[in-house]
């Protein structure tokens, strides 16, 4: 209630409202807290008010909302915005943090859509020096201007100090972009974040002319939650205000366009730039951020393939100009990720030197008629894409490999189980399994936990499954086929067993013409579970999701396209396995001498994604693995692209991004030991290896210990299990 009175005492303050307008919003006010059970808002689980006492959150209200509710530009060209800042139930807060919890900081910028080009300048810059370019003039954000006025009820009008200039155009697009954090630190409840924009054209006509490309939510797929600069830049409608010709880096030289700046940073270590030739050492493609900082981007790998423009320029999104890319190809655009093209020279350029851009569309249309062309979208399709982005064209189109298991019979303990499956292309016509370059199906069990169960003295360096190729498994004249294990389910083997198929196929498009390739693909993996004792067929428990993994890989397939759905991976990627059967192999020399890795799943998975946090935060050593034919894979510069409300890439707080139903929650206490060489520990037990994939420094590793017993197992659930004070989720919170 002291909240309440608070309100209310400012409500009847006077202020520049008439008294009926302060009236209506006592009124509204009341109304309000009448209708508080009914309106209340409901916070997410990723959200530490979720946790939190409710007496505490009910007077705190967490949370930040901004609303832009109108500008002007006065002939004098001071720039005014005026807006409301309110909690997220729409009650109004005092930026002050007097009268209400926390205090509000914010910060501004706006800029125009000069007439008759398509990108903003901005209107609020600052200079900025470098060694390479001198001292420039950039865009930029401001924090306190002229006069800021509050009108009561959450309602503020600000003068910003930058200005337009004398005979700005008052008929261009105007937009303004507002942040603002709110400090509840001393609630224990953090800082929360709010962002709007708001366009509008000085001499009051309608908005017609937009910058509006790529929608955020694209974005979001990879990178959860789109915020840079410490969070004052939310979203690609804020981006784009200030990442635009006008902005450059003066310590690198390089332009920060958004749309050169975004190729490069998401193709990175595949720049011709940053490759180099066998006469030409790679340059890395940096940018120096806040203080100077050196941002070093020349390891990025697209999760996606960077060959899919359409990941971001999504055409599903309604974005106004989502077309762009294929009406209206440029220099800047295309040689962003083509940075060995010359276009003043022709240097690599087929067409020859190019003095502009109105040429471009004449070669680079939307789509032609076969892939692998110079259109845009030939020029940058996945052979395996084909199918899809060519279903008008049948002479262009993958075949297509369906594999599916009919059924599996003797399944009992002791006895060799026969596989029924079929291979057809998308037409339904059968496929031998000879005309394959692989076809193989893996044998695991029991479901409760892969990992310790043998399938006999020859399976060693398959532990805990059994892999067997079906190349010469039988057929009928109707493609119904079959083959029968030579390994035996184990003779005490009890519960659900689980059998899975591998196959790939390699097939030549566009034959005889220069656009000729020879595609290699794979087909979805069948898994089918079973029971080898009569008992209720339990298939193993669900913990990600494939369609979460491509959210950002888009189509996730590993071991040269032939694996590809996440209960086929766990089969081999289980708790006993390691990389000891290639580290002898292993091609750089240092890899020999170290201990074998862990690869079971959820170590595998959470390190990977955790990679360059893993170094900083005191890992033993760094995570590699040796691969196929001693191949070294070191994941240390992996860089979750997921962004912390601050806009700090690597961020893994958001468990949901890959787990479903909760199961980062569902502690594996009890499960099979996982062999882990390279840890602190090994083996390390269930619950302890997939939090170490993320926790994994020393200390961390040692809190681990104390609390396993030898006899009595792990205590992990006492503070961390669902409701715990220390729960997985509330830990994870933001």
């Amino acid at each position: 209630m002291k909240r309440l009175y608070t309100v209310i005492r400012r409500l009847l303050k006077p202020v520049s409202l008439t008294y009926t307008s302060r009236i209506v919003a006592f009124v509204a006010l009341i109304a309000i807290c009448l209708t508080g059970q009914t309106n209340k808002h409901q916070y997410s689980p990723r959200e530490k008010a979720f946790y939190a006492d409710p007496a505490l959150v009910d007077f705190v209200r967490p949370g930040l909302s901004i609303k832009i509710n109108s500008a002007s530009i006065s002939s004098a060209g001071a720039i005014t915005v005026n807006y409301t800042i309110t909690d997220p139930a729409g009650l109004p807060l005092d930026a002050t943090g007097k009268d209400t919890p926390g205090a509000v900081v914010l910060t501004y910028f706006a800029a125009y859509i000069p007439s008759g080009q398509e990108q903003y300048v901005a209107y609020t810059t600052a200079p900025a020096t470098g060694k390479v370019l001198g001292t420039v003039t950039r865009p930029t954000f401001e924090i306190g201007g002229v006069t800021l006025t509050s009108l009561g009820s959450g309602q503020y009008q600000y003068v910003m100090k930058s200005q337009a200039p004398a005979g700005f155009d008052a008929s261009a697009t105007t937009t303004i972009g507002m942040n603002g954090t709110r400090d509840l630190s001393s609630f224990n409840l953090g800082t929360s974040y709010g962002a709007d924009t708001f366009s509008f054209v000085p001499n009051g006509a309608a908005v017609t002319v937009t910058r509006d490309v790529i929608k955020t939510a694209s974005c979001n797929g990879c990178h959860d939650q789109l915020v840079f600069h410490g969070a004052h830049a939310f979203g690609m409608e804020q981006c784009v205000l200030c990442h635009q010709p006008q902005n450059v880096d003066p310590t690198t030289g390089n332009t920060l366009d958004l749309k050169v700046m975004i190729h490069k940073i998401h193709r990175g270590s595949s720049l011709p730039s940053v490759v180099g030739t066998s006469t030409t050492p790679g340059v890395p493609y940096q940018i120096a951020g806040f203080g100077g900082r050196i941002s070093d981007f020349s390891d990025v790998v697209d999760p996606a393939d960077v060959r899919r423009c359409g990941v971001c320029h999504d055409q599903t999104t309604k974005a106004a100009q989502a077309n762009v890319f294929l009406t209206k190809p440029t220099r800047a655009a295309c040689g962003s990720c083509h940075d060995n093209v010359n276009f003043d020279s022709g240097a690599n350029h087929v067409a020859g030197f190019q003095k502009d851009d109105t040429q471009c569309a004449n070669c680079h249309i939307p789509q032609g008629e076969m892939p692998f062309d110079a259109s845009i979208m030939g020029a940058h399709v996945v052979p395996t894409d084909t199918k899809t982005a060519y279903p008008q064209n049948p002479n262009t189109l993958l075949a297509g490999l369906n594999f599916k298991i009919t059924g599996v019979t003797n399944t009992s303990a002791g006895k060799a189980p026969t596989v029924n499956f079929t291979l057809q292309d998308d037409s339904g016509n059968n496929i031998a399994p000879s005309k394959l370059g692989s076809i193989s199906f893996t044998m695991a069990g029991p479901s409760t936990d892969y990992g310790y169960t043998s399938f006999g003295s020859d399976t060693s360096s398959t532990p805990g499954y059994v892999t067997e190729s079906a190349a010469k498994a039988s057929c009928d004249s109707g493609g119904a086929c079959s083959y029968t294990f030579t390994h035996t389910i184990p003779a005490a083997a009890t519960g659900t067993f689980a059998i899975g198929g591998e196959a790939r196929i390699v097939e030549t498009v566009l034959a005889g013409t220069t656009s000729q390739q020879s595609v290699q693909y794979g087909a979805i993996n069948p898994v089918v579970n079973f029971s080898v004792d009569g008992s209720k067929v339990s298939p193993r428990r669900t913990v990600v999701a494939l369609s979460n993994c491509n959210s950002c890989h888009v189509q996730l397939s590993l071991h040269g396209t032939l694996r590809n759905q996440v209960e086929y991976c766990v089969m081999c990627h289980n708790p006993s396995n390691s990389d000891f059967t290639q580290r002898p192999s292993a091609t750089v020399g240092a890899d020999k001498t170290q201990p074998n890795q862990g690869i079971n799943m959820a170590l595998m998975v959470h390190r990977i994604h955790n990679g360059v946090n893993g170094p900083a935060n005191g890992e033993k050593n760094p995570y590699i693995i040796v691969g196929f034919r001693g191949s070294h894979n070191d994941f240390s510069d992996v860089g979750y692209p997921a962004m912390s409300p601050t806009g700090a890439v690597a961020y893994t707080q958001n468990c949901s991004m890959c787990h479903v139903n909760g199961s980062e929650q569902k502690l594996p206490i009890g499960l099979n030991a996982v062999a882990d060489p390279q840890g602190w520990t090994t083996p390390a037990q269930a619950t302890a290896s997939a939090c170490s994939g993320c926790h994994v420094s020393k200390g961390e590793a040692a809190h681990f210990a104390a609390n396993t017993d030898p006899n009595l197992g792990e205590s992990c659930s006492v503070c961390h299990a669902a409701g715990a004070q220390f729960a997985v989720d509330a830990e994870h919170t933001q």
